[in-house]
């Protein structure tokens, strides 16, 4: 079963699929199509589809309002488009399946849809002209300007001070959400529905702390490392190899290493039949000595003896 270490009273969250028209096609002689739309204020935001093939050449970050914004756009990694740009929002996907496309609700979802995708992925994006915003730190506050001036200064202040509590308790409420959202994620799983937990799994890798170092050095935190392998088995469980292969080899990749767990988990056993399994978990792991080979060896070993004393 997928692995937690964290017990926390939860709050159902409804993660819902909203599904709109079908999908949109460009022009045969274009990849991308723009659309003007009012925006939550009242004035128009420009927001334009495109439709790639996987893999793509995008990444994508979760914001301060939950959503999925371009980080970056880069044909070396994949296939993207001039028009995508770092700090567009996504504001729809298409489905994992089929024509229908999803309201971007959050980061989890978008990543989910465009993992699970069969075929070419669209997406509808917010034109944001490298405005990064939504990924930053908010608005400073008086104690954090004066901190700021305070440090830059030499000094320790009551600027200081305040800050550095006000920083502690944000964290902890930060770590406390995403916690609970993990829980909630991991009873989804277990309740039998998969594509939820999955979901909920992907916007809680979205919330991982930036810059993160932990007392050992690590670079990712223990929630990281345990997230991507639910998010394996949740793949494996839906029948989606490569992206579970994928998070299998992130969370071996960042540090887990139960893999006898790995090999004998029974939510990873589609994983487990794909002929790139033994490489991805060989690449962490000594291999495990060939079983034709442990016979070959047997059968040496027994030359001459009777059957009844192999009994």
């Amino acid at each position: 079963m997928p692995l937690t270490g964290f017990l926390a009273s939860i709050t159902s969250l409804q993660v819902s699929r909203k599904f709109s028209a079908r999908i949109p096609r460009a022009s045969e002689d274009a990849a991308t199509t723009t659309v003007t739309t009012p925006s939550a204020t009242g004035a128009t935001a420009e927001e334009y589809d495109v439709y790639l093939s996987k893999p793509l050449g995008v990444k994508f970050a979760r914001g301060n309002d939950g959503g999925a914004y371009v980080i970056a756009s880069d044909a070396k990694m994949g296939n993207t488009t001039a028009d995508i740009t770092p700090g567009d929002k996504v504001v729809k996907v298409s489905a994992s399946f089929g024509g229908d496309v999803w309201e971007a609700l959050n980061f989890g979802q978008v990543i989910y849809a465009i993992k699970t995708r069969n075929g070419e992925v669209y997406l509808r994006l917010r034109k944001n002209y490298g405005d990064m915003s939504a990924l930053e730190e908010e608005e400073l506050t008086e104690a954090e300007k004066q901190f700021r001036s305070e440090r830059a200064g030499g000094n320790y202040g009551s600027g200081t001070k305040e800050m550095q509590q006000r920083n502690y308790i944000g964290k902890k409420e930060a770590e406390r959400k995403r916690r609970e959202l993990f829980d909630e994620a991991l009873a989804t799983f277990r309740g039998g529905k998969t594509e939820e937990a999955l979901i909920k799994f992907e916007d809680v890798l979205g919330m991982e702390p930036k810059n993160y170092v932990g007392d050992d050095f690590s670079r990712v935190t223990k929630v990281y490392r345990i997230t991507q392998y639910n998010i394996a088995c949740c793949y494996s469980t839906l029948g989606q190899v490569e992206p579970g292969l994928e998070a299998l080899d992130s969370a071996m990749a960042s540090g887990f290493e139960d893999f006898d767990k790995i090999r004998k988990d029974k939510n990873l056993e589609v994983l487990r039949k794909s002929p790139k399994f033994t490489a991805v978990i060989n690449k962490y792991d000594e291999p495990i000595i060939n079983e034709g080979a442990i016979k070959a060896i047997k059968s040496i070993f027994s030359f001459g003896r009777k059957d009844e004393d192999d009994l």
